[in-house]
């Protein structure tokens, strides 16, 4: 375990938020969401910062681009959809079950021997198609089952246990964490499970932005390069057709961006500069008009930025207000 360069872990205590957004309703604030944001330039420096991005918290799915770097150094052998499957959270479209099985039949595996929670199709068209149907939660259509799949074959890869490959103590569980540590720069503040029942890592808001930079600067043919591309080349394998994160990276010329439970979404260039957002109240109003925010404020230009302003607030069917960053995010 390479432990060289890595800083003391995030102190856990309840993040200092700031003001990120307001609610305005015909011209007054009707409800603020509070949040944290970070803002990197290429020298990996911070040009910006709002709230607290020291505190150590969750980062949820946004880690899964580092989980897959991970598996690739521990020999997966994904490029291309899969690999971008491998680092997503998926909408449960046709083409992202096929997928996982087909991550599945590689390894000589099936559906049965995925450990995440069966859950519903996470796009909400998709999820109401699938009860017209007659068809249950399943743990193929749970948007975290590529990354599942990719697990389970490194674990046979390697010749660790299957059965139990969610249990922190767990090989690839370990190799995840020694890699979470190494692209974040910090020791790991606390381990706990996430939603799909695989570890969950705690690192600070910084932390995840400087992880974003080393995928998108790193050299090509690594694994980080591979993750990076993979992701930005199949988008909506990464996330679903419809999705806010697969929009973002077609707008804008290189972007990697993957966003988490929780209001939490991270975004990096190809040229080292990056952004980091949690919203508090985990409000995905907030996060998009936010992250487009701090993208223009680290250079992207504006007009490639205008589709992710936020969603107009209607009232009686009509615009009367929207979600606005506020002014130290504007300028």
């Amino acid at each position: 375990m390479n432990t060289k360069l890595r800083a003391d872990a995030p102190a856990i205590r309840e993040p200092q938020h700031a003001p990120v957004a307001r609610l305005i309703r015909d011209g007054m604030t009707e409800g603020v969401h509070y949040g944290s944001v970070v803002v990197l330039d290429p020298d990996g420096r911070v040009s910006f910062r709002l709230g607290d991005i020291d505190a150590a918290f969750y980062p949820r799915s946004a880690v899964k681009p580092l989980q897959a770097v991970a598996m690739l150094r521990a020999g997966l052998p994904l490029d291309g959809e899969l690999l971008s499957l491998a680092a997503a959270s998926h909408s449960g479209e046709e083409r992202h079950l096929d997928g996982t099985r087909r991550i599945l039949a590689r390894a000589g595996l099936t559906e049965q021997d995925l450990r995440n929670v069966p859950d519903l199709p996470f796009d909400p068209a998709v999820r109401d198609e699938w009860v017209r149907t007659g068809r249950l939660p399943s743990r193929l259509a749970q948007n975290c089952s590529g990354k599942h799949a990719a697990m389970l074959w490194t674990a046979r890869l390697n010749g660790w246990t299957l059965p139990d490959y969610l249990d922190p103590a767990h090989p690839l569980q370990r190799a995840i964490a020694d890699t979470v540590e190494e692209l974040t720069g910090q020791h790991i503040a606390r381990v706990s499970t996430d939603g799909c029942g695989a570890s969950l890592f705690a690192v600070s808001l910084l932390g995840l932005a400087r992880a974003a930079a080393r995928l998108t600067t790193a050299a090509p043919g690594t694994p980080e390069a591979r993750v990076a591309d993979a992701m930005r080349e199949h988008a909506e394998m990464a996330s679903g057709a419809k999705r806010d994160v697969a929009a973002l990276m077609r707008a804008v010329p290189g972007l990697l961006a993957k966003d988490g439970f929780e209001g939490v979404q991270v975004a990096a260039l190809p040229d080292g500069r990056a952004v980091a957002v949690k919203i508090s109240d985990g409000a995905d109003r907030a996060r998009v008009p936010v992250t487009a925010a701090a993208l223009a404020h680290a250079g992207v230009d504006p007009t490639l930025l205008t589709d992710f302003a936020g969603q107009a607030l209607l009232g009686g069917g009509r615009p009367v207000g929207s979600v606005r960053p506020v002014e130290a995010l504007s300028r």
